[in-house]
């Protein structure tokens, strides 16, 4: 930077780059209508007027003195080479017919869109409401003219609570924001846009003069996109809006694609809410009639004299309500311990004979089925505290699983031992496995798994779901590993302290 430049205020050589700014812009435009109007005699002079513009720019920029590092041919002006290149055979038979008598002035410049040039550059329309912030209105005028021939709406806003005031109001897909202005400049309106939750996504592109890249880099660590320099190139004004537009479509397909998949689970969890009403109702319900249909079985022998046959079938028909009222129980409960609702009951067990009570319970279908149950205890197990009844369900549901799915002269083994702070119970079996696929979901509610062997259901209803319930409100962990052809092993731990 020159002596000059140091003694010159920023605001005066802003004051000059702003009018040149808008003078190349306007011959930016009138050189393109002529090239497509066919009026290229016109070009040449308007190209001198262009160079002129340029090289005052670069003084103003660089010092007295300094100006270009060369000399600007008419044709390639360093602000717009790749649009001063184009041919004047290149035209439009719907652009624009410039007057034959003289070229029109910046002051003289058409106030309505004319139509982009037809080149092989030109990107897809995106389309779009974009808000240009400017407090210069020729500056507006010229950048929204640009935008409007991509394809753009274009609204404008004369200054910063304007500006504010009009993104409330409507939406709008992005925001060209000039930083310097008066009053409320650019950084407080991107400040306040960024703190209001209804604009923060709204992209920014600022609007800046080639000296204040400072200024640029504090608006992009405020959050805004991207930036744009005086004067605007046509190439980068489209490549930059586009791709900015295009950022916020993806952002807006991924918000309204959260808001559909939100919506989605909202409304299972209200299907699921209705679906657990419904079994509460249904199984409540359920409850009263069954047990006065057993009580009401129990009590015929009492009634009158009951033969053999009858007394089979009252047998069968109790042994079948009662299994059913046990379902019930069992829905009632994992429903209690799913919503929490479940307290424990703790007390110190002794493992022994707890280990015992749950194992004479599966004792006689163990024999029925001809298994072999076997017991690997360790001779000095601790005290647990822990729900006696949750725990002892817990245990008998994993060991007459093991046996309903061990085939005869099978085997199943209980072992029993304290791991570090916790207590191990494993139930191995010798059955037919569970398939490598279904292990993750075995503990689901109403999971089935189905058995390799003759495409045998083995339900897991809601035994296993318990089971998980149970063991986890304790504080423990439960698992399963199992080899098809092998056989299955079980095992929970409960820690030594409790829980509950």
């Amino acid at each position: 930077m020159t002596d000059t430049q140091l003694e010159t205020p920023s605001s005066f050589l802003h004051d000059l780059r702003t009018p040149l700014n808008q003078i190349i812009g306007y011959s930016e435009m009138l050189v393109e209508q002529a090239r497509d109007g066919g009026q290229s005699g016109f070009v040449p002079d308007l190209e001198k007027v262009l160079a002129a513009s340029a090289r005052m720019l670069a003084i103003i920029d660089n010092g007295p003195g300094q100006g270009l590092q060369h000399p600007v041919e008419p044709s390639q002006t360093p602000v717009e080479a790749s649009q001063l290149s184009a041919k004047p055979s290149q035209t439009s038979a719907e652009a624009p017919q410039l007057s034959a008598e003289a070229p029109q002035t910046p002051a003289e410049a058409p106030q309505t869109p004319v139509e982009a040039p037809q080149t092989s550059e030109k990107a897809p329309q995106l389309g779009g409401l974009i808000l240009v912030v400017d407090d210069d209105e020729n500056n507006r005028d010229v950048l929204s003219r640009r935008l409007e021939k991509e394809g753009y709406a274009v609204a404008n806003a004369a200054n910063g609570q304007s500006a504010l005031e009009m993104l409330v109001a409507s939406p709008y897909d992005m925001v060209l924001l000039d930083i310097m202005m008066p009053e409320l400049d650019g950084y407080e309106v991107l400040r306040r846009m960024k703190a209001n939750e209804r604009l923060e996504h709204i992209p920014v592109i600022m609007i800046s003069a080639l000296g204040e890249m400072d200024s640029v880099a504090r608006c992009i660590e405020m959050g805004a996109d991207d930036y744009l320099s005086k004067p605007f190139n046509p190439v980068l004004l489209r490549a930059r809006v586009g791709a900015s537009l295009e950022k916020k479509r993806g952002r807006d397909r991924e918000m309204d694609l959260f808001d559909q998949l939100q919506k989605n689970f909202d409304r299972l969890q209200q299907l699921e809410t209705m679906r657990d009403d419904l079994t509460h109702m249904i199984i409540h319900d359920l409850r009263t009639p069954l047990t006065s249909v057993t009580a009401a079985m129990q009590t015929l022998d009492v009634v009158g004299e009951v033969n053999d046959a009858q007394r089979e079938v009252m047998t069968i028909a109790v042994n079948g309500a009662d299994s059913l009222l046990a379902t019930i129980n069992s829905l009632l409960d994992v429903e209690q311990l799913e919503s929490g609702a479940m307290k424990l009951d703790l007390t110190l067990l002794s493992l022994p004979e707890f280990i015992e009570s749950a194992v004479l319970q599966v004792r006689p279908l163990a024999e029925e089925k001809n298994v072999t149950l076997l017991q690997q205890l360790e001779p000095e197990l601790p005290w647990l505290q822990a729900d006696e009844d949750k725990l002892g369900r817990t245990l008998v549901n994993l060991l007459g699983n093991a046996i309903k799915f061990t085939p005869s002269e099978g085997s199943v083994t209980l072992e029993v031992k304290e791991v570090g702070r916790s207590v191990r119970f494993c139930v191995r079996d010798t059955g037919e496995g569970i398939p490598a696929e279904h292990l993750d979901r075995i503990f689901e509610k109403f999971a089935q798994v189905e058995s390799r062997q003759g495409g045998r259901q083995m339900s897991s209803g809601l035994g296993l779901t318990f089971c998980k319930l149970a063991v986890e409100t304790h504080g423990g962990q439960i698992g399963v590993e199992s080899t098809p052809g092998a056989g299955s092993e079980f095992s929970f731990s409960i820690p030594l302290t409790g829980g509950g």
